[in-house]
């Protein structure tokens, strides 16, 4: 997992392989230290490379996204797969984070 500075003020996060509850503590850390050390007012979460989630990689997604609430930061997602998109469908999920089909759609939003 990398992150990133694409302009000043975004940050991207680009986590790879699966997210499961094998390793959901350690993105979770990893999420948590971006947000926290980036003074950044955007995040992104590019989950291109990512083939597989369950609800451990869901549950630290969410606590990712609260914690940028309280410190009043931006949280997108981009490049779902379908196969990871259900579970943001099936949780009604897709309707609380701000998903964007690419990174390039996400950037639109900023001009």
């Amino acid at each position: 997992m990398n992150s990133t500075v694409l302009y000043k003020e975004i940050t991207t996060f680009q986590p790879t392989g699966y997210v499961s509850a094998a390793n959901a503590e350690e993105f979770l850390n990893e999420l948590t230290n971006v947000i926290k050390e980036r003074s950044n007012s955007i995040l992104l979460v590019d989950l291109k490379e990512i083939e597989f989630m369950d609800s451990a990689g869901l549950m630290a997604l969410i606590k990712s996204f609260r914690l940028s609430q309280s410190l009043n930061r931006r949280f997108s997602i981009c490049s779902v797969a379908p196969s990871v998109r259900i579970v943001f469908e099936v949780t009604q999920l897709d309707k609380v984070f701000e998903i964007f089909d690419s990174k390039k759609d996400f950037e639109a939003t900023l001009t």
